[in-house]
């Protein structure tokens, strides 16, 4: 059933949907198809065949395959597609919090000696001097 002239629609990548004509035969699981989609090498697996078959020589070109979709009126019409896309509310995304890591409190390094005991000896230390002198 895959010959050279079959219709044919990708079921399989970006042009999925689309019409083609088999133009050529490259091996049991490769042809050569062109048409409403980018003329290129497609697994047979990728395509479903239609039954509809037309006269074209084998290789055709590209405009020879246009030219018969016109005549046929199979040609569709090529619409950009448009991304549906929703635009970002806020603008930029909230910074993620971290919670903190808690610490341990160090012990602040204490002096030996309180300050009422530094005191206490400056204290006695002039008492002392003042008793020398």
């Amino acid at each position: 059933m895959i010959e050279v002239g079959r219709l044919c629609v990708k079921i399989a990548g970006r042009e999925a949907g689309k019409k083609a004509i088999i133009v050529d035969i490259m091996d049991d699981t490769f042809v050569l198809i062109d048409g409403n989609v980018k003329r290129r090498k497609c697994n047979i697996s990728h395509i479903e065949l239609l039954p509809e078959k037309f006269e074209i020589k084998k290789g055709a070109s590209t405009e020879e395959v246009k030219k018969l979709f016109e005549e046929k009126g199979i040609l569709e019409k090529h619409e950009p597609k448009v991304k549906n896309k929703k635009p970002r509310k806020g603008g930029e995304r909230p910074k993620k919090v971290r919670p903190r890591k808690k610490t341990i409190a160090k012990p602040t390094k204490k002096s030996k000696k309180s300050e009422d005991e530094i005191v206490e000896e400056a204290l006695k230390a002039a008492e002392e001097q003042t008793k020398s002198n």
